[in-house]
């Protein structure tokens, strides 16, 4: 091996070692800005950093703790009768604000099929989008109008094409159902996959909720 060959080889290896690393405590540190720009406001108007002597770090440390406290309760009374009660009257306030109610239900909805394993979606199904043999992910939210049917010839499905890694934004394509694939990933393995923009192996996202996978859509499976 030549003296270019090896300092190559090696400054290759070892930037893949520090490249990965070097990125993530980038991507770290602007999570950090986020989060101390948006706490900043909160510490100065409370006047937090007084009570730890002007320590700005303890001080965002302290308030993003009570956030965190507040978060908790706040989900604690939201499975409480009483907490339903209430914020439910909170969404159906902001259901009326056409703009919002758009953006808060699929954000919320999204949300919830991360969370939690239940979802208003009926299935994960695979769409040949933008062109034959190209396939694209898609949440099966109900059956289409029924002149899409008339048209198709047969029955048709709705289906919500979600981005990557922004699951929220995304399009709704009416598909036949002899063109929707059925896919065994359930909705909440489906969204994880999306987000990590198909690093995280589908083989292993399934294991990790081979208790949630089941039904798929009517039409036919991927081979």
């Amino acid at each position: 091996m030549t003296l270019n060959s090896f300092i190559k080889s090696n400054f290759l290896a070892g930037l893949v070692l520090v490249g990965p690393l070097v990125a993530t405590i980038a991507i770290v540190r602007i999570i950090l800005g986020w989060v101390g720009g948006f706490l900043d406001p909160l510490i100065r108007g409370t006047r937090l950093a007084t009570v730890t002597a002007n320590n700005v770090l303890l001080a965002q440390l302290l308030t993003l703790s009570v956030i965190v406290a507040l978060i908790t309760v706040l989900g604690y009374l939201a499975q409480r009768s009483v907490g339903q009660h209430l914020f439910g009257k909170t969404g159906q306030l902001v259901t009326f604000v056409p703009v919002v109610r758009t953006i808060y239900g699929s954000i919320r909805q999204m949300t919830t099929s991360v969370v939690n394993r239940q979802s208003d979606f009926e299935s994960v199904v695979y769409v040949e989008y933008p062109r034959e043999g190209v396939y694209q992910l898609g949440l099966k939210t109900g059956t289409s109008p029924t002149d899409v049917s008339e048209a198709a010839g047969e029955s048709a499905s709705s289906v919500f094409i979600p981005g990557s890694p922004n699951p929220t934004q995304g399009m709704l394509v009416m598909v036949p159902e002899s063109q929707t694939y059925e896919s065994e990933l359930s909705v909440r393995a489906a969204i994880r996959l999306l987000m990590t923009t198909g690093m995280a192996q589908s083989d292993d996202i399934i294991r990790l909720d081979e208790t949630e996978v089941g039904g798929g859509a009517t039409g036919q499976q991927v081979e």
